[in-house]
């Protein structure tokens, strides 16, 4: 049900909101991606989010209630393109803004940056699948610059967490407890890998990172 298709003068109240939708695809190299691919992702995961809380907010506001909003690890940090990162990065943004204005009204807003977790969105066939559409797209010049594809997606996927339950915990505790945080981190990898790579200069993480992509065989 469309939230704004929905009569907000039947109800007083709303205690929580929890947005939690999202898609990844498209997503690959930013150079091989369109604006139309960028806007696909951005239009879920931050539009659509934007426009449900601000839809509800006045229903949670007179509840003095809780808004969850579901980031990533990808809000910290940003090692693959597409619209994804982007999107997470401002949820993170919207969700800071409206906690503060929120705090006089009593309503509290918490981000949720879950780890790599085995979820639809961490499919690997879909995302193989994503890229061999993306590549099949460029012009020749470009897939003579990228060379062969190398694709971290295989080793990704040994260290996807299959326990949901260390999202939803935050989940409950976020819209029930006295004192909710205004960040959670879900998983191990969020907690002792991504979070402590985020506060590192950016020179360092981005030598990290750039370890596993493929080198450039074009001339420059």
């Amino acid at each position: 049900l469309h939230p704004v298709s929905v009569p907000l003068a039947r109800y007083r109240w709303l205690w929580g909101l929890v947005n939690n939708a999202g898609i990844a695809i498209p997503t690959a190299p930013n150079e091989w991606l369109s604006k139309e691919d960028f806007m696909k992702v951005l239009d879920v995961n931050l539009v659509g989010l934007v426009e449900v809380t601000l839809s509800l907010l006045p229903l949670v506001r007179r509840a003095r209630g809780r808004v969850v909003n579901v980031s990533s690890v990808m809000g910290r940090l940003s090692f693959f393109g597409g619209g994804y990162c982007i999107s997470k990065f401002g949820v993170e943004a919207f969700s800071d803004s409206l906690r503060i204005e929120m705090h006089n009204f009593g309503v509290k807003v918490s981000v949720i940056e879950p780890g790599y977790f085995k979820t639809m969105i961490t499919n690997v066939e879909n995302l193989e699948k994503n890229f061999q559409a993306c590549w099949e797209k460029l012009p020749a010049e470009i897939k003579a610059s990228y060379g062969e594809i190398v694709s971290l997606l295989k080793l990704l996927q040994k260290g996807y967490n299959s326990d949901l339950s260390l999202v939803t915990n935050c989940m409950e505790h976020a819209l029930t407890s006295l004192h909710p945080r205004s960040r959670y981190s879900a998983g191990w990898d969020a907690k002792l890998l991504y979070l402590p790579l985020s506060y590192l200069p950016s020179a360092l993480s981005d030598a990290l990172f750039t370890t596993f992509y493929p080198k450039s065989v074009g001339k420059a």
